[in-house]
């Protein structure tokens, strides 16, 4: 099928949907909220406390429906999609508070409904509802869609430049050398594609270490595979042609160009379709703090994945007939994760980070009409904060009681027991970690970017004190993630 029929039947496909689901928002007002966020951002923790904080309140000063008591009940529903997995909100929010562990990573798409009986802040005597829809998936997954604009020759092209500069290319060099014994415009060779096809994997696997915490890797399923792992749809990598043109049929090239389209057709297509293109509004969170700790080729690799993952954003206002049409994400959070791990004067520094780092991707989403926001939070606040007398020194600290297993030095922990840390200040001057690009760090000296470590212990989720039947669970802003997400929806 020609590009323009199968873009032209792909919208269709959406318009379809799209009126669907209008019809049924029309009588049951639903926001369909995204939570996503590369490895380790924190994504299960962020739904269980947002869904536990609906369900059981707490306290939560900025989010006005629930400080005001305006939140009469919230209930669990089956999720509206028989084909998706429902996120396993009991057993997750079982392990933080019972078990004081923390749930396992997300590596699938899930769902979760939400019904909030509210009383309007208008003063109407009715009670109203509001249907929430929480859809949780892997952030690896949006970094995908930006290919279903390439063609497997840019692509290629793309991941090669990428792969030789620093500190990519000290990673690549068994895929690069494989790559040199190669011929794109020979004949098929299964072996030759599979062993390709691992030692690239290889190469994505080892940026992700969180001592390089390069973030920008599709194919996402590479990392993640699933139940397609061995599948030709995922046994394939870039090529190099020494000359632009169509390669031949039957070549090494012609293959991995067909199972390129086979995973756009088979992965990030149904994906979008089924998934992305029918969110009303979009969390997206980040480990920051990895990011800065690995350097600055780390934090622009992570700007530039953010770039990507906007563009792929339908961002803005919504209307009636984008309503009808194709929905906008009209709200997009941007979430710096884990701020218990710092004093809280640095917290507006951590903020200054990440507005930084997105400032160029948000730009366009704003323009479109969408609203942003950038917030540090902790969904689950696992230290609290002192101060530390040495000398004449009064230091800003954090208390928390490492998880069993965890190391300082030589000390080991075995999960009983508190310490006490001194996390150290993030730089005042955001421009300086900006200012040098991934082939030299011109802002800060070396010696200043590594003088702080910012890989800190893992704590244990907090020891919680019930309330009734139930606990409440300490975070850091998770109100006002919720009423910039829901406010206005429960006003």
């Amino acid at each position: 099928m020609p590009a323009s029929l199968a873009t032209i039947a792909e919208e269709a496909r959406l318009a379809a949907r799209a009126l669907a689901d209008f019809a049924g928002h029309v009588v049951h007002p639903t926001v369909r909220l995204g939570v996503t966020g590369l490895s380790g951002a924190g994504k299960t923790v962020f739904i269980t406390a947002l869904v536990h904080a609906l369900l059981n309140g707490g306290r939560f000063p900025v989010f006005e429906a629930l400080a005001q008591g305006r939140i009469a009940r919230a209930s669990l529903k089956p999720q509206p999609d028989d084909a998706v997995p429902r996120f396993d909100y009991e057993t997750h929010a079982r392990a933080l508070i019972e078990e004081r562990i923390w749930p396992d990573s997300t590596r699938r798409i899930s769902e979760l409904r939400l019904l909030i009986e509210y009383q309007s802040a208008r003063g109407a005597a009715r009670e109203r509802t509001l249907t929430l829809d929480i859809v949780d998936y892997p952030g690896e997954w949006l970094l995908d869609l930006p290919l279903l604009t390439m063609s497997y020759a840019e692509w290629s092209r793309q991941t090669l430049d990428l792969a030789r500069a620093e500190p990519r290319r000290a990673l690549a060099t068994a895929w690069q050398e494989h790559l040199t014994t190669l011929r794109p415009l020979g004949p098929e060779d299964e072996p030759a594609a599979r062993t390709a096809a691992r030692l690239f994997s290889d190469y994505l696997r080892a940026c992700r270490d969180e001592r390089y915490a390069l973030r920008l890797l599709p194919p996402g399923r590479f990392l993640m595979p699933g139940d397609l792992e061995g599948s030709p749809a995922l046994t394939f990598a870039p090529l190099e042609l020494a000359n632009e043109g169509p390669a031949p049929g039957g070549s090494l090239w012609a293959m991995m160009e067909r199972r390129f389209e086979a995973y756009k057709s088979a992965v990030v297509r149904p994906f979008f379709r089924e998934h992305f293109a029918r969110l009303d509004r979009q969390v997206v969170l980040i480990d920051t703090l990895a990011a800065f700790n690995a350097g600055p080729a780390a934090l622009h690799d992570l700007e530039t994945a953010f770039a990507a993952i906007l563009a792929c954003f339908r961002a803005g206002r919504n209307s009636l007939a984008s309503m009808l049409v194709r929905p906008r994400i009209d709200r997009i959070l941007f979430a710096a994760t884990k701020a218990d791990h710092l004093h809280h004067t640095s917290h507006d520094r951590l903020e200054c980070i990440l507005a930084r780092m997105i400032e160029r991707a948000a730009a366009r989403a704003a323009l479109a009409g969408a609203r942003i926001d950038v917030v540090a939070l902790a969904a689950v606040r696992a230290t609290r904060e002192a101060t530390v007398e040495r000398g004449r020194d009064r230091l800003p600290s954090i208390v928390g009681t490492p998880s069993p297993g965890e190391r300082a030095g030589r000390e080991a922990f075995d999960g009983s027991s508190e310490v006490v840390v001194f996390p150290g200040d993030l730089p005042d001057d955001t421009e300086r970690l900006f200012g040098g690009r991934a082939e030299g760090f011109r802002g800060l000296t070396a010696g200043e970017a590594h003088a702080a470590d910012y890989r800190f212990l893992r704590f244990r989720p907090p020891a919680v004190k019930p309330r009734g039947a139930e606990a409440a669970l300490p975070h850091i802003r998770l109100d006002r993630a919720l009423q910039f997400l829901l406010g206005d929806r429960l006003a």
